[in-house]
């Protein structure tokens, strides 16, 4: 509190950067396992969030500043904060592959980016042929079936291979058992947005 000329009372402002006040980030973002979380709804989320929080600098392609900067030690410290958002929103398993010492942010944003597309060609042909071989027989209920059918249209897209919206609806009908026929052939008619396919169901 400091006194004016006046005698008047101010309240000295200070600043907290906003990164400071998150307390658990698993609250915020589900943790990225590659099948029930896929990299792109993570990456998109991870995104909003350091938008939100003024820090998506510390994971695009912006250089660091150097240490003579005035605003090095802040940036350091904030950086080690997304880190650990990073590390802490990942399986143990993923993590063991970008875990190391003094990396920034931006350093294990990338790999993570790695690990995805590495040999995405291989991995989009073992989804496509997963994705094309699914049946309602195979799963639990039709919830797991509709589930399990989105989750791996996701992952062909982390692979730059999406699914039309259109092609997940014909490959749901594709895999329905003969007493679906009929719901089945009124989706294909009606060509309905997959929300509404599966509300149909």
């Amino acid at each position: 509190m400091t006194k004016d000329n006046s005698g008047s009372s101010e309240v000295k402002a200070t600043t907290l950067y906003p990164t400071y006040i998150v307390t658990n980030i698993q609250t915020k973002i589900r943790t990225l396992d590659g099948s029930k979380v896929t990299y792109s709804s993570w990456k998109n989320l991870f995104r909003l969030h350091v938008k939100a929080y003024k820090v998506l600098d510390h994971i695009d392609e912006i250089l660091a500043p150097v240490e003579t900067d005035p605003g090095y030690l802040q940036w350091m410290e904030i950086d080690a904060l997304v880190l650990y958002w990073i590390y802490n929103t990942l399986s143990d398993e993923l993590m063991v592959h970008i875990l190391e010492n003094d990396i920034t942010a931006q350093t294990a944003w990338n790999k993570l980016k790695t690990i995805f597309l590495n040999n995405k060609g291989l991995r989009a042909a073992a989804l496509e042929q997963e994705f094309s071989n699914i049946t309602l027989g195979a799963c639990s209920s039709m919830e797991s079936y509709c589930k399990k059918l989105k989750d791996l249209a996701d992952q062909l897209g982390d692979v730059e291979n999406p699914v039309p919206e259109s092609r997940l609806v014909l490959q749901m009908v594709r895999g329905f058992p003969p007493e679906f026929d009929v719901v089945g052939a009124y989706i294909n008619q009606s060509s309905p947005s997959w929300e509404i396919a599966c509300s149909m169901l």
